[in-house]
């Protein structure tokens, strides 16, 4: 009889250590779909191209599924997760890791010490287009987080997430913030055991002071990819102010490039003022963003951008949006929109050629969950 109590009471303990995990421990699931339907023209067609100058596609706009799991481990230290999982409803790729997806450690003391993939650098223009139910492709990171190299544009920090990240961020000091991030290789798989060039590596430093309604910050990029001498450098300031429902920012970059071979390729400043304004269900957002001519390529190497988008809020998750916007290259400039060049929002020969003007509208139905 003894015994049966023993093992009752054993199972009533080992059942309960279940409960005990979940009580100090949380996982939140959230997300989006988000796909638009659009159509793309190339204005200004270079004599060189072959083929139609437009097409109507439906269009995935960075659809994911997010897991965020906290754990309190004592004296106020957590151990915290994330993956970031995308996927395309419109031919139904994925799910993959390819979003913000990192493990580390939270301290209100000292912030968070995270490893994994992270988003560093680009996209820190105060732009709001693609916030709700804008077009990603209408972003201003278009132009300023891409450089002329060529006859292609070359993304600065990737255009995506940077791989192999050590990231460190400080608590919040009156205002104050503080990223740091050390990339042991940003370009991808570790190659410094195959390599004869050199051991590669890149830093982010990101210090910003703002308050709710105001902020400034700073970005400094230094990319050496492994086994390559194609190092980046880039250095970004923006800045915003809202009052009420408007919301004005500024943004300046000046990215430089290197070749293969160790040589000087590209150097260029970038300059863009998005602007938004909210008033109940209603949002509008526009940018004008410029790239000046490049001043290792030469003349004629500039463009600028404009974007606006109108979105209605159907509740607080789900809204639609209607975006239009266009690029006038120089002739000797081939920008495109953001992720058109083979990246997961785009389509065969959607990048332009020198001095050819795409040219976008779209129709967007976001969904947050």
């Amino acid at each position: 009889m003894n015994r049966l109590i023993k093992v009752v009471a054993l199972a009533g303990v080992v059942a309960a250590l279940p409960e005990v995990a979940l009580a100090e421990s949380s996982l939140t699931i959230s997300g989006f779909f988000k796909v638009g339907l659009e159509d793309i023209r190339i204005g200004s067609p270079n004599p060189a191209r072959v083929g139609n100058t437009s097409e109507t596609r439906v269009t995935d706009n960075n659809s994911r599924i997010v897991f965020g799991i906290v754990e309190d481990v004592g004296n106020g230290l957590q151990a915290i997760a994330q993956l970031d999982s995308r996927f395309s409803p419109d031919n139904g790729a994925g799910p993959t890791a390819a979003g913000n997806t990192w493990v580390g450690l939270r301290s209100p003391a000292w912030g968070s010490l995270t490893f994994g993939r992270w988003d560093l650098h680009y996209g820190l223009q105060p732009d709001d287009i693609a916030t709700k139910a804008g077009s990603d492709k209408a972003r201003s990171v278009s132009l300023f987080d891409f450089v002329q190299n060529g006859a292609t544009t070359q993304a600065i920090a990737g255009g995506t997430r940077t791989p192999n990240v050590i990231r460190w961020d400080t608590p919040n000091w009156s205002g104050f913030r503080m990223t740091t991030a050390y990339s042991t290789n940003a370009a991808g798989a570790e190659a410094d055991l195959a390599s004869t060039v050199r051991k590669g590596s890149a830093w982010n430093l990101n210090p910003s002071y703002g308050m709710s309604d105001w902020q400034v910050g700073y970005s400094y990029w230094n990319s050496k990819p492994d086994g390559s001498l194609a190092d980046q450098r880039g250095d970004t300031v923006y800045g915003y102010y809202k009052w009420s429902g408007l919301k004005i920012g500024v943004g300046w970059n000046n990215s430089k490039l290197k070749s293969p071979a160790g040589i000087d390729a590209a150097k260029r400043d970038a300059w863009t003022i998005p602007l938004s304004y909210s008033f109940g269900s209603h949002n509008l957002y526009a940018h004008y963003t410029w790239a000046n001519d490049d001043k290792i390529q030469g003349a004629n190497t500039g463009a600028n951008m404009f974007a606006l988008s109108y979105v209605y809020d159907v509740s607080k998750r789900t809204s639609v949006g209607l975006t239009y916007a266009r690029i006038r290259n120089d002739s000797a400039a081939s920008y495109q929109f953001y992720q058109d060049n083979g990246g997961t929002q785009s389509s065969l020969n959607a990048t332009p050629l020198f001095g050819e003007d795409p040219q976008l509208f779209s129709t967007v139905l976001k969904h947050a969950f």
